[in-house]
């Protein structure tokens, strides 16, 4: 397998360091804006000759297609931020190679009940495409990171192995991780992190079908394993609502994710303030009137997530509650998978929440390149079997465990 890998920041570095591991591929191209950041992230790796850094623009579709063709490339592997989700998956099928993402194609709320009717919803535009992937023979595995992703993975197994009927399945995210000498510092991207929190959360009901509620709600008190203990989660807009329905029975899907609450005011108060939008304002600048994003300065002010590695100290947990039935009696269990930024960085160098999000594509990437998962037009980790993905990622090193409730 020859790989593009698009984007050079905390999770692609990440991938670049676990794959080097991982003998399933040929050749693994690191192509990024700056180009600098792709020739770090290559020799982050060492003199391992598989790897080669590139510049591309990620919002140039003949650009990224003309580097597919260039270095015969089988897969896109896109680990930019959502923006991006669009050009890099028209880029792959102009090309005619395959295509991963970790986040799928921005929604849009409702323009008139944006809390309670889906206006598009992540992932349309590219389910709107899944015909054309479908007819060519070839394959677009999307929301295939963490969350979504192993989330996804671990309801699938869910369905297949541990229930006959399911009522519920409630994706649940939290960590006790803390940043030494900052306020406020968001271990991930804090602009995907602002469009997933505000905009309107995402609920499925069988019967109803997809619906929206107002941010932040539906608060809850989950206890997460491993030590990390009893966290507020509420709901957010996230992937694996859109994609678990899709391919799993289940009477309601759910995603909520344990914010805290200094973290959710902060993010009300960019929103109030205007500065979790996309569409640039205009502003002084020394040559003259400049026009910027303030989602995008919001980011330019906190640290790099990537680089906090150093700095933070406890777990993440990522994992998916599910609740139905067995054999005809109740049951209830939570499958999870923690990562100590400890280890992480020992290990690899990369802070734990980069290094969760990064192994679950690279795990992916070598089934698929094993044939072990296969298939045609736009897919979720849903429509694979689970089993051999769980047992690979152990295999890495990073086994998952399952509580039951």
């Amino acid at each position: 397998m020859r790989v593009l890998l698009v984007g050079a920041g905390g999770v692609g570095t990440a991938i670049t360091r676990i794959a080097a591991r991982r003998p399933f591929f040929e050749a693994m191209v690191v192509a990024d804006y700056d180009p600098e950041r792709a020739k770090s992230a290559v020799a982050a790796v060492g003199d391992d000759h598989r790897f080669v850094a590139e510049h591309v623009d990620a919002g140039d579709e003949a650009a990224v297609a003309g580097l597919l063709a260039r270095h015969r490339c089988d897969m896109l592997l896109n680990a930019t931020d959502p923006r991006f989700v669009m050009p890099l998956f028209r880029a792959a099928r102009a090309a005619g190679t395959g295509y991963l993402d970790m986040a799928m194609s921005l929604s849009r709320p409702h323009p008139e009940r944006p809390y309670e009717e889906c206006g598009v919803k992540l992932g349309d535009e590219q389910f709107a495409l899944a015909g054309e992937w479908e007819k060519a023979g070839a394959l677009a595995l999307v929301g295939m990171g963490v969350e979504p992703g192993l989330s996804d993975v671990f309801a699938r197994y869910a369905a297949d192995e541990l229930f006959d009927e399911i009522e519920e399945i409630g994706v649940r995210d939290g960590a006790d991780l803390t940043v030494e000498g900052y306020g406020f510092a968001p271990s991930f991207s804090i602009w995907t992190t602002i469009e997933e929190c505000l905009n309107p959360p995402v609920v499925y009901e069988a019967g109803r079908g997809w619906f929206t509620t107002e941010p932040f709600s539906e608060p809850e008190v989950f206890d997460f394993p491993e030590g990390i203990g009893e966290i507020e989660c509420v709901n957010v807009e996230h992937e694996e609502v859109l994609l678990v329905p899709r391919w799993i029975d289940a009477r309601r899907v759910t995603f909520k994710y344990g914010l805290g609450r200094e973290f959710i005011d902060t993010l009300r108060t960019l929103h109030r303030l205007g500065l979790d939008r996309t569409a640039p304002v205009t502003v002084p600048g020394p040559d003259g009137p400049v026009a910027v994003s303030p989602r995008d300065v919001v980011a330019a002010c906190l640290p790099d997530p990537a680089t906090l590695g150093e700095r933070m100290h406890g777990r993440t947990c990522a994992g998916t509650w599910v609740r139905g039935t067995r054999g005809g009696a109740p049951r209830e269990v939570y499958l999870y998978h923690v990562v100590d930024n400890q280890w992480s960085m020992a290990e690899y160098g990369c802070q734990a929440v980069v290094w969760q999000t990064a192994v679950n594509p690279v795990v992916a990437l070598e089934l698929v390149a094993a044939g072990v998962w296969t298939g045609a037009g736009v897919l979720g980790p849903e429509a694979f079997p689970a089993r051999p993905f769980l047992d690979l990622l152990t295999e890495y090193g990073s086994p998952w465990g399952m509580r039951e409730q």
